[in-house]
């Protein structure tokens, strides 16, 4: 049996989730993809420049220990992983609670990082 052709809204869909697609894996307007994931670079502890990779809770699978706040994040925790941009800087990553990170500027490291 023939198959049939695909109407033109069927087609139409198509299109339009190729080229919205193809735009954001060219464009990133917040960051650059490392890995599949947005990665944005923004100033971290002492003005140097860090890598910021939001991690969703569905992908937290881990307990780590905040630096900002000294707690557990526990698994399913949406967090952030922090790195300095340098080079060899991926061998220093963090995860810190999304809230820590944002407000690193106004209090300092725990003991246990510093």
């Amino acid at each position: 049996m023939p198959r049939r052709k695909p109407s033109p809204k069927q087609t139409r869909r198509t299109d339009t989730r190729r080229a919205r697609d193809s735009s954001a894996e060219s464009q990133s307007p917040s960051g650059v993809l490392f890995g599949g994931a947005l990665v944005r670079e923004e100033p971290g502890p002492g003005g140097e420049m860090y890598m910021v990779r939001p991690i969703p809770g569905s992908n937290a699978t881990k307990f780590y220990r905040c630096p900002g706040c000294d707690h557990d994040i526990r698994p399913g925790v949406a967090h952030v992983v922090t790195w300095p941009s340098e080079p060899g800087g991926a061998n220093e990553r963090r995860h810190w609670h999304t809230g820590c990170w944002s407000g690193r500027g106004t209090r300092s490291l725990t003991r246990r990082w510093s």
